[in-house]
């Protein structure tokens, strides 16, 4: 039946060869590797205008200026990124980057945040989609949480059917997004250049406003510069291209960057030539439709997109974290089986974590966007920095034909990046203090796993100096619970195995219960040893491996082994295991642990 419910959901298997045809197209990959930095324009202009309101509506114009050092960070950010993906073309963007220019700490800072960021991206733009979803349908807004949930368990289960089927799943709202945002960008200027909006909705550019800051501005450019998250996602999944993967790479990041300046500047024009004030109930965009256009069919369909686009955003991540997780796994950073590919040729096990510890975050911030985009974007600008640092030095120590523009190009975006990243601690540390706890706790863990991988290789290595005990024989101890053919059929298989003595052992609650079984055993099996261990406090483990620790040391002595053979019946159907008490399966977890004692568990089938 689970079988069943899993070929329904994820579909058929596939041939390891048929990985050629998961490959995605230039036209696929911009659906699903540019919908988190695309979506990000329905909320990175609010956040702009969230951090002016503090001193006023009069100060909306300066979202204008704001808006243009976004996009030299967002030019910065692209011109630099095409050098990773040719750099470095079998994927892992900042992570691989850091650890190869600038050491394994540095790469584990990058590593680390963004495996954190892919589970905030899925969070935030779930949350961000359902918050467009209640603003449209404001009965629903009590509900925000558990509509969120449901879309991510929606999306795990989609991108366990395959990177190609999810990617022609989501190029339609993807594309209908942009299609969207532009007729309302372009109505909008159209009504603005025909007179159809008043010019009295807004504060004239160059108005002086009291109360603003160099600080308040540094801030309100930050909290836009959320709008950038999703950029690196094109670096770490070029593996997921068809070839020339680096090629096809570099002219999707393009045009993505090409559709996020188009779309960021629309917005924020629209933002603030409307007069739109930031609300909790109602987004910037749903305002700026609505004033737009008033509520009707345009207004909703400019809101399904935005909604549909934001949830599908998530899928960034669940393109980009198994993808980063192999490159950690493969350097023994986390555990291996993030390697393995699924029925489906996914990373399956990337996907399923990415969605449970997204779902555990949404419950954590309830769901809230806002408690959640300050620590998404640090967890994003702290390995922009990183990736664009180790590309300086990578320019520096190979000086390739060209190396002083690159190197221009890379110093650029390192000290935007780390100025944002430092603005978003000074003026939000409130909300980003959690990073210096669990990034050093992450990477505590990193170094822990491959400290464990590197132990257990040693180990296992046959040109190790560690000698290897000799067995000279045998001691076989088989538990009992009776006279039965389940003990019977494990017997059997002890004589089977050659010289060695065969020692029964029956732990009794009652006197009178060992006396009576001693006396059918000798009549049964004669030749067999049996130990009765009387146990008054009705324990079969503790009195079972306290005879057979004493065994073990005597037959250490003399370089024999001490094998424990374990009777065990399966009954015909699987429910019913939870009528029966299970004693081999206890005996067999409590003896696994112990040093120089080999454990056999004999099943006998049941055949109704």
């Amino acid at each position: 039946m689970l079988s069943s419910i899993k070929r329904f959901l994820i579909g058929r298997p596939l041939k390891s060869t048929e990985l050629g045809e998961q490959k995605l197209n230039k036209t696929k990959a911009l659906a699903i590797l540019s919908s988190d930095a695309l979506s990000s324009v329905a909320y990175g202009p609010e956040q702009i205008l969230i951090v002016l309101m503090t001193v006023g509506a009069a100060a909306y114009w300066y979202s204008i200026p704001i808006a243009v050092g976004v996009l030299v960070l967002l030019l910065a950010l692209i011109l630099s990124y095409r050098q990773i993906i040719f750099s470095y073309p079998h994927g892992g963007g900042a992570y691989v980057v850091s650890k190869r220019n600038l050491g394994m700490y540095p790469g584990l800072v990058a590593g680390g945040s963004l495996l954190v960021d892919y589970i905030l991206t899925v969070a935030v733009s779930v949350s961000a989609g359902t918050d467009a979803i209640t603003s449209a349908f404001p009965e629903l807004h009590a509900y925000n949480l558990p509509i969120s949930i449901v879309f991510v368990l929606c999306l795990t289960v989609l991108n366990l059917r395959g990177v190609t089927e999810s990617a022609s799943i989501l190029a339609y709202p993807v594309y209908l997004f942009v299609l969207a945002l532009f007729i309302l960008i372009g109505v909008g200027i159209f009504n603005i250049a025909t007179g159809h909006a008043s010019p009295e909705l807004h504060t004239p550019i160059g108005t002086p406003v009291a109360g603003l800051s160099l600080f308040l501005l540094l801030r309100a450019f930050a909290s836009g510069s959320s709008a950038l998250t999703g950029v690196e996602a094109i670096s770490n999944a070029i593996p997921n291209f068809k070839d020339p993967a680096p090629n096809n790479a570099a002219k999707t990041l393009v045009a993505m960057g090409s559709l996020l300046a188009l779309l960021f500047s629309g917005i924020v024009f629209l933002a603030y030539y409307y007069g739109v004030s930031p609300s909790e109930q109602v987004t910037v965009v749903s305002q700026i439709a609505e004033h737009t256009f008033g509520r009707n069919a345009l207004y909703y369909f400019i809101q399904g997109t935005t909604a549909l686009i934001l949830i599908l955003a998530a899928n960034t991540g669940y393109s980009a974290f198994p993808l980063l997780a192999v490159n950690l796994a493969k350097d023994k950073f986390i555990p291996r089986m993030f390697t393995v590919r699924g029925d489906r040729l996914g990373y399956s096990n990337g996907i399923i974590i990415l969605g449970f510890f997204s779902i555990l975050l949404l419950l954590a911030f309830e769901g809230k966007t806002e408690h959640l985009i300050p620590l998404y974007a640090v967890g994003v600008f702290i390995p922009f920095t990183l990736s664009q640092t180790g590309m300086m030095v990578k320019w520096i120590r190979e000086k390739p034909e060209g190396w002083i523009v690159k190197l221009i190009i890379n110093t650029t975006g390192a000290c935007i990046s780390f100025i944002v990243t430092m603005i978003f601690f000074f003026t939000k540390f409130a909300q980003v203090w959690s990073v210096l706890i669990f990034l050093p706790l992450i990477i505590w863990i990193f170094t822990r796993i491959r400290k464990h991988y590197e132990a257990v290789a040693d180990q296992l290595r046959i040109t190790t100096c560690e000698p290897v005990k000799p067995i000279e024989g045998n001691v076989i101890i088989l538990p009992v619970a009776g006279i039965t053919h389940v003990v019977e059929n494990s017997l059997n298989y002890a004589k089977s195995l050659g010289a060695g003595q065969i020692i029964a052992v029956y732990v009794p609650f009652e006197r009178e219960e060992e006396a009576a079984f001693q006396e059918k055993w000798k009549k049964w099996q004669p030749d067999i040893r049996l130990v009765t261990l009387h146990s008054p406090y009705r324990s079969i483990i503790q009195p079972l491996t306290k005879f057979i620790d004493t065994v073990q040391r005597k037959a250490s002595e003399s370089d024999y082994q001490v094998t424990v053979v374990i009777p065990q019946f399966i009954p015909k159907k699987g429910w019913h295991n939870f009528l029966h008490n299970q004693s081999s399966l206890l005996i067999r977890a409590h003896l696994l642990y112990r040093r120089d004692v080999i454990i056999t568990t004999v099943p006998y089938h049941l055949k109704k």
